[in-house]
């Protein structure tokens, strides 16, 4: 996996099986940021139709998270005081449903996973 390379094949796969799947609410596949800002996305599902077009609950480091569809290209383009690219977390393991995350990072101004 190259900086450019963000998800493997069975991430991508996971989120069209998200897309696809009866459940409304499923636990997110993945975990992107920023190291040199406070950016973070957790990646839940892909459109189908659009595999690029993710529904992600996004945390911009402005205390005001939210859920909803991102290009990955753009989100590969986002760029830190550093001028470092987005990275994913390679230790993250989602342990919840994307509402419960969701509701935590509304209340408390961000994510936290």
């Amino acid at each position: 996996m190259t900086d450019i390379d963000l998800l493997t094949v069975e991430d991508r796969v996971r989120l069209l099986v998200n897309a696809l799947a009866d459940d409304q609410d499923p636990v997110p596949v993945a975990k992107l940021f920023t190291p040199d800002a406070g950016a973070t996305w957790l990646l839940v599902q892909c459109d189908p139709d659009e595999p690029d077009r993710i529904l992600a609950l996004c945390d911009l480091g402005l205390g005001h998270p939210e859920l909803g569809w991102v290009h990955l290209a753009e989100i590969k383009e986002v760029r830190g005081r550093l001028g470092l690219p987005v990275e994913r977390d390679l230790h993250f393991t989602a342990d919840k449903p994307i509402s419960a995350y969701a509701a935590e990072a509304r209340a408390k101004g961000r994510i936290v996973a």
